[in-house]
């Protein structure tokens, strides 16, 4: 799936001359999956396979943009459910008084989903003991 790295060119002096080329890791459960995806829908590989270039590297910047827009509403959810309750946002509040001012949300938000997920965990385990009761 990953392509090999071509040879920086050479320069002047015959020394390869540095390049601002990123390195992709490659990660053979994730290329598993996505091999196993493209026998599944080889309509959707011939689709993919014939867009032009700029048409996919678009798809790809769409779908970063997705995902920025999915995570500030979430972000957004989670600020205002913690701005309804005064005393959530005080002891918030308490938690970031000595971070930088534009740290703050950031970290208030990912305290508060911390916490969402650890209670939905403890209460997933309050269940499944109730029904093995």
């Amino acid at each position: 799936m990953s392509k090999p790295k071509t040879p920086a060119p050479a320069s002047a002096s015959g020394n390869a001359a540095p390049t601002d080329q990123p390195t992709f890791r490659t990660n053979p459960e994730v290329d598993a999956k996505i091999d196993a995806y493209i026998k599944e829908n080889p309509k959707y590989w011939a689709y993919v396979q014939a867009m032009p270039r700029e048409r996919l590297e678009r798809t790809v910047v769409l779908n970063e943009v997705r995902e920025v827009d999915r995570q500030q509403r979430i972000r957004e959810g989670v600020m205002k459910q913690i701005n309804r309750n005064p005393e959530m946002k005080r002891a918030y509040d308490l938690l970031v008084k000595d971070l930088p001012e534009d740290q703050k949300e950031g970290v208030i938000t990912q305290i508060a989903r911390q916490a969402r997920r650890a209670v939905a965990r403890s209460q997933g385990q309050q269940k499944s003991q109730e029904v093995a009761m």
